[in-house]
């Protein structure tokens, strides 16, 4: 039986206004991320994928940053691509829709010739990202107020 979503690209401005509106509920209203910091203007370059519902329900959203945008966040290497904003709204948790995601963001950084994908993980995340193959590496530190690891994947 396939799943009741689909994951995509975020193409049209509507994917992308669906994208944000996961990421403003489970970030900023669930988790208190202040909204100032939550879009930045690497949001304007990245890769954005959405996970709706059949009805259109958007559920969950992610994005990849490749090239300058994820040079920052992995070490200025031109071959790791950077996982972020990966939200899932609090329906749809434990339907497999946050690893679908996430397959598609590989899937994404894999097409613009990635060799890895970084993350910075919430600590609370850790084993879910494992699950997924990702190893967390360095320190633990904060972001937004909240504690998080870095990890990757070799794609």
């Amino acid at each position: 039986m396939s799943p009741a979503y689909t994951v995509r690209v975020a193409e049209d401005p509507a994917d992308r206004e669906a994208c944000f509106a996961v990421r403003k509920e489970v970030f900023v209203a669930e988790q208190g991320v202040p909204e100032d910091i939550e879009y930045d203007a690497h949001d304007a370059v990245a890769v954005h994928v959405l996970a709706v519902r059949e009805d259109g329900v958007p559920l969950g959203t992610g994005r990849l940053l490749h090239g300058a945008a994820a040079a920052g966040k992995t070490g200025g290497d031109p071959a790791v691509g950077s996982l972020g904003r990966l939200a899932v709204s609090r329906a749809a948790r434990g339907l497999g829709v946050g690893a679908a995601l996430v397959r598609a963001i590989e899937d994404a950084a894999r097409a613009r010739g990635l060799t890895a994908v970084d993350l910075h993980a919430q600590t609370h995340a850790l084993g879910f990202y494992e699950r997924l193959g990702y190893t967390a590496y360095g320190p633990e530190f904060p972001d937004a107020g909240i504690p998080h690891r870095a990890m990757r994947r070799s794609l």
